[in-house]
Protein backbone atom coordinates (compact mmCIF):
# COMPACT_ATOMS: atom_id res chain seq x y z
CA UNK A 1 0.00 0.00 0.00
CA UNK A 2 1.22 3.24 -1.05
CA UNK A 3 1.44 6.37 0.90
CA UNK A 4 -0.35 8.19 -2.02
CA UNK A 5 -3.04 5.46 -1.86
CA UNK A 6 -3.61 5.22 1.88
CA UNK A 7 -6.84 6.04 3.41
CA UNK A 8 -7.14 8.82 6.13
CA UNK A 9 -7.26 7.85 9.58
CA UNK A 10 -10.62 7.52 9.74
CA UNK A 11 -11.81 3.90 10.89
CA UNK A 12 -14.54 3.89 8.19
CA UNK A 13 -13.66 2.92 4.31
CA UNK A 14 -13.18 5.32 1.99
CA UNK A 15 -13.93 6.02 -1.47
CA UNK A 16 -10.65 4.73 -2.90
CA UNK A 17 -11.11 1.80 -0.74
CA UNK A 18 -14.62 1.12 -2.31
CA UNK A 19 -13.45 1.41 -5.83
CA UNK A 20 -10.44 -1.33 -5.04
CA UNK A 21 -13.05 -3.48 -4.99
CA UNK A 22 -13.75 -3.56 -8.52
CA UNK A 23 -9.88 -3.60 -9.81
CA UNK A 24 -9.92 -6.82 -12.25
CA UNK A 25 -7.56 -8.59 -10.78
CA UNK A 26 -8.79 -8.45 -7.19
CA UNK A 27 -12.26 -9.57 -8.74
CA UNK A 28 -11.24 -12.64 -10.43
CA UNK A 29 -9.15 -13.84 -7.82
CA UNK A 30 -12.28 -13.43 -5.48
CA UNK A 31 -14.29 -14.84 -7.96
CA UNK A 32 -11.98 -18.10 -8.85
CA UNK A 33 -11.57 -18.37 -4.58
CA UNK A 34 -15.75 -18.39 -4.51
CA UNK A 35 -16.10 -20.62 -7.19
CA UNK A 36 -13.86 -23.31 -5.06
CA UNK A 37 -15.71 -22.52 -2.07
CA UNK A 38 -19.01 -23.45 -3.98
CA UNK A 39 -17.71 -26.61 -5.69
CA UNK A 40 -16.59 -27.91 -1.83
CA UNK A 41 -20.30 -27.04 -0.86
CA UNK A 42 -21.59 -29.06 -3.45
CA UNK A 43 -19.09 -32.03 -3.08
CA UNK A 44 -18.32 -31.97 0.28
CA UNK A 45 -21.42 -32.90 1.87
CA UNK A 46 -20.77 -31.26 5.19
CA UNK A 47 -23.94 -30.43 6.78
CA UNK A 48 -22.45 -26.98 7.43
CA UNK A 49 -21.41 -25.64 4.53
CA UNK A 50 -23.77 -24.94 1.16
CA UNK A 51 -24.05 -22.36 -1.14
CA UNK A 52 -25.60 -19.88 0.91
CA UNK A 53 -23.64 -19.59 3.80
CA UNK A 54 -20.54 -19.82 1.24
CA UNK A 55 -21.87 -16.71 -0.40
CA UNK A 56 -23.13 -14.88 2.68
CA UNK A 57 -19.52 -15.20 4.14
CA UNK A 58 -17.18 -15.02 0.80
CA UNK A 59 -18.81 -11.54 -0.33
CA UNK A 60 -18.40 -10.29 3.16
CA UNK A 61 -15.18 -11.11 3.76
CA UNK A 62 -14.28 -9.86 0.05
CA UNK A 63 -15.58 -6.49 1.40
CA UNK A 64 -14.49 -6.18 5.02
CA UNK A 65 -10.89 -8.30 4.91
CA UNK A 66 -8.92 -6.10 3.58
CA UNK A 67 -10.35 -3.39 5.53
CA UNK A 68 -9.98 -5.22 8.85
CA UNK A 69 -6.09 -5.60 7.59
CA UNK A 70 -5.77 -2.14 6.93
CA UNK A 71 -6.91 -1.44 10.86
CA UNK A 72 -4.55 -3.53 12.05
CA UNK A 73 -1.53 -2.64 10.02
CA UNK A 74 -2.20 0.89 10.61
CA UNK A 75 -3.06 0.85 14.86
CA UNK A 76 0.41 -1.11 14.32
CA UNK A 77 2.43 0.99 12.23
CA UNK A 78 0.80 4.62 12.29
CA UNK A 79 -0.62 4.40 16.35
CA UNK A 80 -3.28 6.79 15.60
CA UNK A 81 -5.19 8.35 17.90
CA UNK A 82 -7.80 5.90 19.64
CA UNK A 83 -5.83 2.64 17.70
CA UNK A 84 -7.21 0.08 20.32
CA UNK A 85 -10.85 1.07 19.17
CA UNK A 86 -9.06 0.29 15.46
CA UNK A 87 -7.85 -3.02 16.58
CA UNK A 88 -11.29 -4.05 18.17
CA UNK A 89 -13.43 -2.86 15.12
CA UNK A 90 -11.11 -5.04 12.63
CA UNK A 91 -11.77 -8.17 15.61
CA UNK A 92 -15.39 -7.66 15.93
CA UNK A 93 -15.70 -7.20 12.05
CA UNK A 94 -13.80 -10.37 11.29
CA UNK A 95 -15.85 -12.20 14.25
CA UNK A 96 -19.03 -11.15 12.74
CA UNK A 97 -18.19 -12.85 9.77
CA UNK A 98 -16.04 -16.03 10.38
CA UNK A 99 -18.43 -16.87 13.50
CA UNK A 100 -21.88 -14.52 13.93
CA UNK A 101 -23.03 -14.56 10.29
CA UNK A 102 -22.38 -18.83 10.28
CA UNK A 103 -24.13 -19.37 13.61
CA UNK A 104 -27.22 -16.73 12.40
CA UNK A 105 -27.44 -18.62 9.02
CA UNK A 106 -27.30 -22.25 9.69
CA UNK A 107 -29.22 -21.93 12.97
CA UNK A 108 -31.81 -20.03 10.76
CA UNK A 109 -31.90 -22.88 8.15
CA UNK A 110 -31.63 -25.49 10.80
CA UNK A 111 -28.13 -26.75 9.61
CA UNK A 112 -26.01 -28.75 12.60
CA UNK A 113 -22.72 -26.46 13.42
CA UNK A 114 -19.32 -26.97 14.29
CA UNK A 115 -18.52 -23.66 15.18
CA UNK A 116 -15.12 -24.28 16.67
CA UNK A 117 -14.04 -25.90 13.78
CA UNK A 118 -15.45 -23.45 11.20
CA UNK A 119 -13.84 -20.87 13.26
CA UNK A 120 -10.21 -22.48 13.84
CA UNK A 121 -10.89 -22.34 9.75
CA UNK A 122 -12.23 -19.23 8.56
CA UNK A 123 -10.90 -16.51 11.37
CA UNK A 124 -6.77 -16.81 9.52
CA UNK A 125 -8.58 -17.39 5.95
CA UNK A 126 -10.58 -14.61 6.45
CA UNK A 127 -7.12 -12.20 7.37
CA UNK A 128 -4.95 -14.38 4.80
CA UNK A 129 -7.88 -13.01 1.92
CA UNK A 130 -7.52 -9.64 3.61
CA UNK A 131 -4.02 -9.27 3.06
CA UNK A 132 -4.13 -10.56 -0.65
CA UNK A 133 -6.67 -7.84 -1.17
CA UNK A 134 -5.51 -5.20 0.50
CA UNK A 135 -2.94 -4.14 -1.96
CA UNK A 136 -3.68 -0.98 -3.49
CA UNK A 137 -2.41 -1.39 -7.07
CA UNK A 138 -2.07 -3.17 -10.37
CA UNK A 139 -0.48 -6.60 -9.85
CA UNK A 140 2.40 -5.51 -12.22
CA UNK A 141 2.88 -2.54 -9.56
CA UNK A 142 2.89 -5.43 -6.93
CA UNK A 143 5.41 -7.50 -8.79
CA UNK A 144 7.51 -5.13 -8.88
CA UNK A 145 7.60 -4.63 -5.30
CA UNK A 146 7.63 -7.77 -4.55
CA UNK A 147 10.75 -8.37 -6.24
CA UNK A 148 12.27 -5.03 -5.54
CA UNK A 149 12.34 -6.75 -2.22
CA UNK A 150 13.39 -10.34 -2.44
CA UNK A 151 16.22 -8.66 -4.69
CA UNK A 152 19.68 -8.93 -2.67
CA UNK A 153 21.14 -5.50 -2.11
CA UNK A 154 24.42 -5.80 -3.89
Amino acid sequence: MTDASAPTASALPDRAYLRELVRPWKLATFAGSLSVLIYGALVMNIGDWDVPVTLIMGVLTYVLAPWCVFLLHRAWKQRPRHWPWHVLLSLALAVFVVDTVYMAYSTAVGNPTDREFNFRASFPLFYLAGVLWSWRGTVRELWVRVRGALRPNA
